[in-house]
């Protein structure tokens, strides 16, 4: 599946945003395990939401306040509905309403070192509406590609994260081969070896 540089980004962004949603980030009974995670919102305050932005390198953030907090943590509520919904109907009318209600206004830009690529937030947009154009425009391009089934949650149990799944043949299980995936596959490994000798 060829996916454009800034599609990707604004992937890797929106599955970022989602997990950090309080649900998506499960308690860990071991902290030597590698995952992030424990039940607190990654998204305590204004000051994490400066960190997000920062992190995923987002354009033209100004001031940010609570209410900007607040607004950004309803849209990553909207996006985690996309990565549940049950069919691709679901999920395009999902997306079609973050979009709308974002205010969409899509222009090319190449800022900072970046190619061309489409912006589809208006120039003075809010963190929130800036989300939710250009990761719900994301989302539309997995929808549209007729790959609705790659927006997952990892099945490794005690993990919550969301992930797109890009391998060719859509088998990824968890959110991480390295994490989640050897952990279960070691714990399986465990269990035979435990059988075995007993």
């Amino acid at each position: 599946m060829l996916i454009p540089h800034d599609t990707r980004i604004a992937l890797d962004t929106v599955v970022d945003l989602v997990n950090t949603a309080p649900e998506s980030r499960p308690p860990r009974d071991d902290p030597a395990d590698g995952l992030t995670g424990g039940s607190e919102d990654g998204l305590v305050d204004v000051p994490a939401l400066y960190a997000f932005a920062e992190r995923h390198l987002i354009s033209g953030v100004g001031a940010l306040g609570e209410r900007d907090l607040t607004a950004v943590r309803d849209v990553r509520a909207r996006f985690a509905e996309v990565f549940a919904a049950p069919d691709p109907r679901t999920a395009a009318d999902l997306v079609n309403r973050l979009v709308a209600a974002a205010g969409t206004t899509p222009q090319l830009t190449d800022h900072d070192g970046y190619d061309w690529h489409v912006h589809y937030f208006a120039p003075d947009a809010s963190i929130a509406d800036h989300l939710a154009a250009d990761c719900g425009m994301a989302l539309a391009f997995i929808i549209v590609a007729g790959e609705q089934e790659r927006l997952r949650r990892c099945e490794a149990p005690g993990c919550g994260h969301a992930f797109v799944d890009l391998s060719r043949n859509r088998s990824r299980r968890y959110c991480s081969s390295r994490t989640c995936g050897n952990r279960l596959h070691v714990a399986a490994y465990r269990a035979r070896r435990k059988e075995a000798a007993g």
